[in-house]
């Protein structure tokens, strides 16, 4: 999942004035892929292109016990959610922020292959979406564009910037599906999907700085 990982953002961003702003939901949506791209390109976490991995997605995600197993995720979750509780003295943000990085786990063993472990030891999980692209494909438009569209409905601003960061979205995510498959896992490889992390992030933090949380009767109170 790609652009899937964000829905969680946009539906925490509307919650409530006190929820983080946009761009930094977005880092906690995919704090443990910056985090596992970062460590492949030093080999500490490691993946191959396998074609055979599943039907979508070429790679075998092989070693990623720091960042994909749920005791991994946790503590990423747990130190995103003191960072920004500390950062913007906001307890209720802290706790939605490191709810949204544990919404990774989740979102990937739904879609990926058995790989995602429990702490890092040999029994992986997930249920392997990824060899039903009839299904797969249609679920993470439906559940990105839906949580976009609460997103702005319960907040106000310009409705420019979140229509660019959505069409930038589904751009990157049609490359992502339709687009060559590379033919080894490698530092490029990985540059580029941090690359993509931070257009998307960038993106969402001007979102994020241009509109307001809609309160109960109308009135729009900025978001932390």
């Amino acid at each position: 999942m790609f652009i899937g990982h964000f829905a969680p953002a946009f539906a925490a961003a509307a919650i409530s004035p006190r929820s983080p702003r946009l761009g930094t939901l977005f880092v906690a949506a995919q704090l443990v892929d910056w985090g596992f791209f970062g460590l492949a390109m030093i080999g500490v976490e490691k993946m191959r292109v396998d074609p055979d991995a599943t039907v979508m997605v070429p790679f075998d995600l092989y070693h990623m016990p720091f960042t994909h197993s749920l005791l991994g995720t946790g503590i990423w979750a747990l130190a995103f959610a003191l960072i920004v509780l500390i950062w913007q003295r906001n307890f209720f943000g802290g706790v939605l922020a490191g709810l949204v990085v544990m919404s990774h786990w989740l979102l990937d063993w739904i879609t990926h292959a058995p790989d995602m472990t429990l702490a890092g030891g040999p029994q992986a999980y997930g249920l392997g979406l990824w060899n039903y692209p009839q299904v797969a494909m249609p679920l993470e438009l439906l559940i990105t564009v839906g949580a976009f569209f609460v997103y702005v409905k319960r907040t106000r601003g310009p409705i420019g910037p979140p229509l660019a960061l959505l069409a930038v979205m589904l751009v990157l995510q049609a490359v992502n599906w339709f687009g060559p498959h590379p033919v080894e896992a490698n530092t490029a490889l990985y540059a580029q999907a941090l690359l993509a992390f931070a257009i998307l992030t960038g993106l969402a933090w001007w979102v994020g700085h241009n509109r307001w949380y809609i309160r109960r009767g109308g009135l729009a109170a900025p978001s932390e």
